[in-house]
Formats: C-alpha cells, sequence, structure tokens
C-alpha cells in the first residue's frame, strides 16, 4: 500500500505502510536487478532495504526494547551508511560487490525487526516515551527519502544496462495537463523581512529549523520551470560546447565526464527521445527538464541572461501556495506538463526538484544533535547545493515548503530541474 494514501496515520499504521512500499516500489524486478551498483551515487537496491532497517535496529530496537535479539551482528558493517561515530562503515563504492547478506537474507532481516517493531508500537508507554517516538518517526521519515533514492537507483540501473529495460508500462490514455504558456511570465515580490524554515506542529528535519527572519531583496521569480523544448534549445546552441557559460568547477567536470546534454537523453533524428521508467520515450517539450546538475542549471540560467533563486526567495515565492496540490502522489513515474490552471506559479511542488543557487548551510541558532543521528543532516553542510518544491517520486510527507534536499553539485541522477530567476526592475 502506498503510504501516500493516508494522511495522517498513527505511528505503528505509518511504520507498516512505509515498509510496505518499500518492497511493493522492487517487487516488479528481477533478483538480479536489486544487487548491482551502477555508479558511485547508486546503491544495490536490497542495500537501500537492509539499510532502513539497521536505522530502526540500531537506533530503536537495540536501546530501547528490553530483550530484544539482533539478527546478525556483522550486518552493522554492512549496512551502516556514513555513521562514524557509531562504527566503520563499508566503502560505499563497495556496495555492489558484496554479494552476502542475499537478498533473501536480507528480507529475513527485515521480517525478524518489524516484528519485533510491531512489538514496540503496541506497547503505548513505550511507543508513547518522547525520545522513541523521535526515533521512530525519524526512522519512517528515513526510510521514505531511501524510497525516493530507490527510484532514482532503479532508473540507473535499468538505464546502464545493454537492453535499457522498462520498469513498467507507459500508462495509456492518459490525461495531461493543459500546457502552459510558451513563455513563462514573471512573478513579482517585493522586498522585506521574510519567516524562513518550519513552523508549527508535526515532523520536520533539523535541517529546516530553527525558523528565522532574514531580509530578501525584491525578485521575481518565472511561472513555471524550464521545459524540454527550451533546454534543447541552449543544447543546440553549443550550450556544453562553450565555457562562457559555466562556473570553472561546472566546466571542469562538463569536460571530464563528457556531458553534451541531460542524463538520460539521446538524439533521436533531429530531435530527442529520454530514457524513463517508461522505457524511452519521445521528449516531451512541455514538461519540465530533469536529470540535470546544478552546474547545468547554472549555466543554463547564465546563457538564458537570469540566474537561479537563492532558497529564501523560493520559500517566499512558495508560502502562497498548498504544497499538496503539487504532481505528486499521482502514482506517476514521470515528470507531467506543468498544467495552466490559473496559479501565478505552476507546478512548484512533486514535479521535478528545483535547483537554488543557495548552498546548504545552517540556519542561524542551529544546533548539531549530540548523539549518533546527529550525524544525519549536520555533517553535510559542506559542498552541497540546495534543491527545493520535490519531484514525482518525493512522499507526500516530505512535500512542504521548508522542505531542504541538498546535493553535490556535480550530481545528475537526482530529478532536478530548474526555474530562473531574476533582481526586481
Amino acid at each position: 500500500m502506498d503510504p501516500t494514501s493516508a494522511r495522517a496515520p498513527g505511528l505503528a499504521t505509518a511504520y507498516a505502510q512505509t515498509r510496505a512500499y518499500s518492497e511493493a516500489i522492487v517487487a516488479p524486478l528481477e533478483l538480479e536487478d536489486l544487487v548491482v551498483q551502477t555508479a558511485f551515487v547508486v546503491s544495490p537496491l536490497k542495500w537501500h532495504m537492509g539499510h532502513t532497517t539497521w536505522l530502526f535496529e540500531h537506533f530503536v530496537l537495540r536501546p530501547h526494547l528490553t530483550g530484544y535479539r539482533p539478527f546478525d551482528n556483522s550486518l552493522e558493517a554492512v549496512f551502516n551508511s556514513y555513521y562514524q561515530s557509531v562504527a566503520k562503515p563499508a566503502d560505499k563504492a563497495l556496495r555492489g560487490q558484496l554479494s552476502r547478506p542475499t537478498v533473501a537474507r536480507v528480507l529475513a532481516y527485515r521480517r525478524h525487526a518489524d516484528a519485533a517493531m510491531q512489538d514496540l508500537l503496541a506497547n503505548d508507554a513505550l511507543a508513547g516515551r518522547p525520545q522513541v517516538h523521535r526515533l521512530v518517526e525519524l526512522g519512517i521519515h528515513h526510510e521514505q527519502q531511501h524510497q525516493e533514492l530507490m527510484w532514482y537507483d532503479i532508473k540507473h540501473i535499468l538505464w546502464s544496462n545493454p537492453g535499457q529495460p522498462a520498469y513498467a508500462p507507459a500508462p495509456k490514455d492518459q490525461a495531461r495537463p493543459a500546457a502552459s504558456a510558451e513563455v513563462p511570465d514573471w512573478v513579482a515580490f517585493d522586498e522585506g523581512i521574510r519567516q524562513i524554515g518550519y513552523a508549527g506542529p508535526g515532523f520536520a528535519f533539523d535541517n529546516e529549523l530553527p525558523q528565522h527572519r532574514q531580509w530578501v531583496e525584491g525578485f521575481a521569480l518565472a511561472s513555471r520551470a524550464v521545459g524540454n523544448a527550451e533546454y534543447a534549445a541552449f543544447v543546440d546552441d553549443g550550450g556544453y560546447r562553450s565555457p562562457r557559460w559555466w562556473l570553472a568547477e561546472g566546466w571542469a567536470r562538463c569536460q571530464a565526464e563528457g556531458w553534451q546534454h541531460p542524463l538520460y537523453w539521446q538524439a533521436d533524428g533531429p530531435g530527442w527521445q529520454e530514457f524513463t521508467l517508461y522505457g524511452w520515450q519521445p521528449l516531451a517539450p512541455d514538461v519540465p527538464v530533469s536529470h540535470i546538475s546544478f552546474y547545468e542549471a547554472d549555466a543554463y540560467a547564465r546563457w538564458a541572461g537570469h540566474r537561479l533563486p537563492t532558497e529564501a526567495e523560493w520559500e517566499t515565492a512558495a508560502a502562497g501556495y498548498p504544497s499538496q496540490d503539487g504532481q505528486c502522489n499521482q502514482g506517476l513515474l514521470h515528470p507531467q506538463p506543468q498544467g495552466n490552471d490559473g496559479a501565478a506559479l505552476a507546478g512548484l511542488f512533486g514535479n521535478v526538484w528545483e535547483h537554488t543557487q543557495s548552498a546548504y548551510l545552517p540556519y542561524p541558532g542551529y544546533r548539531f544533535v549530540n548523539d549518533g543521528l546527529g550525524e544525519y543532516n549536520g555533517k553535510f553542510m559542506s559542498g552541497q547545493m540546495v534543491l527545493r518544491g520535490g519531484s514525482c517520486y518525493t512522499p507526500w510527507q516530505h512535500i512542504r515548503h521548508s522542505y531542504r534536499n541538498f546535493f553535490e553539485p556535480g550530481s545528475r541522477w537526482q530529478c532536478a530541474g530548474l526555474r530562473l530567476a531574476t533582481d526586481a526592475a
């Protein structure tokens, strides 16, 4: 069952639905699909299944469930990702070379932990402890983050195979929103002091906190994200062959890795086609461009005579729009055209992540958590760039105005595009 079908389940229900959805994602795949690693950024699907289990076992079950018997202590080193204060993790680049534990054993590990978690969550006194509740809730959201990563990894694994099989058949008679205007409008926002960050009840990651005031200069944001046809014009104009549009590190990366177009594009006669989870499809001109790095997004913005928004500008602009009205939760496995539904800003949420020009740094007043889970977000606040809005693969629980995604600026395998910004006239 897709956890997006329930808006406010109890903790035990949310846990069960989240765990079931991870297994539903991999159910259509072959066993061999679950064990390969096709790039450093990609992890084997069985590793995701084991790692998300390890977090519950290590941080919830071992310290808090009396009498819990660990499944297999040797799995600590296999499924620890980057928690150096816990134990030395296995080399990420070698995850695809580990034949053991087998997929069957990973699934048995999940069953073992799930049974213990059911016991814990059935104990109201135990599950109701603030620390335990916080850890379980974080573990659920952590697994949901990995579900999005699993979609990206599945796509890369299938694309990397010479046969390039599809994950699923393309939907038939799919209703497409009316295409937005050929030329996007500019939506202006006045200068002023803005409240940035998460506020209110419910779950948020620590990097969204604390809410704070920030001065934002006047700016304008494009009414929609950049579409495939617009980005193809940049490619056709030699955008990947001219260093004038690129940051120095971006140009070096472009040359070193031979970038000529977005990841998953290939020439199809005079036009383009794109690899999707539905297999190869003709490039849809009115769908937002995706699978581009920060460097590519920044280069396109310079070529177009504009820039990327800051994350504070993006959050300011998005504040007037309900986050749950995006493309998310529709069960679609590819971005969709940005509907012309009368909203001044279309497609802000749940279609493609939108690059910003902001480095991923702590907010004023941010405090690192002084336990093993303090490594969850804080240790990555260097060398990363912020993305906003969510993609069609993002769980609905993570689609909100304050959510801060972050990636290394050369990363392309995530479903990320861009929306242009400009200074106030």
